[in-house]
């Protein structure tokens, strides 16, 4: 009888030692699953870096997008306020914070994986949606100063587009107002009047839909 009772725990341990082993397979097995799905899903693009002189897509842009020897595929096709465009058999594209050129390579890409030998693709900005900046306060010519595609602006080029600071400016004291994706406004101050002196004036790049107002001098 002893010895039954022995011959039964020694069975009870090796099945819950299997049991055991058997639950940790199961999780490494599911762990492993998952990995490789969020692998597949990343679809694992290269998309190259992108220049500080690049143009970056922007809501309303029109573009056209061309893949060499495949002209049925060409499109004409503006960007979405979401940020998409969707083009024949790769459907829905994200282009946000994306340029032209990297827009091109995942287009490329993507049609190369299960549609194309080597595709080579172009796209053009048919036309840019607007962009500008308002120069507004004492300036001779208070307005909205058309933002240059695919370059920067100066905050006194800006103010010079705008006439210039007229007699009354305080040019010492200028502001900049500027809205961030979550609508949060920053205004800074900024000394014109040093720009204008040195060789930095270029530190102060303004960014589309910036708000400059030049304020009255008090003597």
């Amino acid at each position: 009888m002893r010895h039954l009772l022995s011959l039964l725990k020694h069975l009870s341990v090796v099945a819950a030692f299997t049991l055991g082993c058997g639950l940790l397979s199961i999780h490494a097995a599911a762990q492993t699953a998952e990995n490789t799905t969020t692998s597949a899903e990343s679809g694992n693009l290269s998309i190259p870096a992108a220049s500080s002189t690049d143009y970056v897509l922007r809501p309303a842009d029109v573009l056209q997008v061309k893949v060499f020897k495949e002209e049925d595929m060409t499109r004409e096709i503006s960007v979405s306020t979401e940020m998409n465009i969707s083009l024949p058999l790769i459907g829905n594209i994200d282009v946000k914070n994306r340029t032209v050129r990297q827009l091109e390579e995942v287009i490329r890409q993507l049609y190369d994986r299960d549609y194309l030998v080597n595709p080579q693709v172009t796209v053009i900005v048919l036309r840019y949606a607007e962009r500008a900046v308002n120069v507004i306060g004492m300036v001779n010519t208070p307005q909205a100063v058309p933002f240059p595609p695919e370059r920067g602006l100066t905050l006194l080029e800006a103010i010079a587009r705008a006439g210039g600071f007229n007699r009354l400016a305080d040019r010492a004291n200028v502001k900049i107002t500027r809205t961030d994706e979550k609508g949060i406004s920053n205004t800074f101050t900024v000394n014109a009047e040093k720009l204008l002196d040195s060789k930095s004036a270029n530190l102060w790049s303004l960014q589309v839909d910036d708000v400059v107002f030049v304020p009255e001098k008090f003597f």
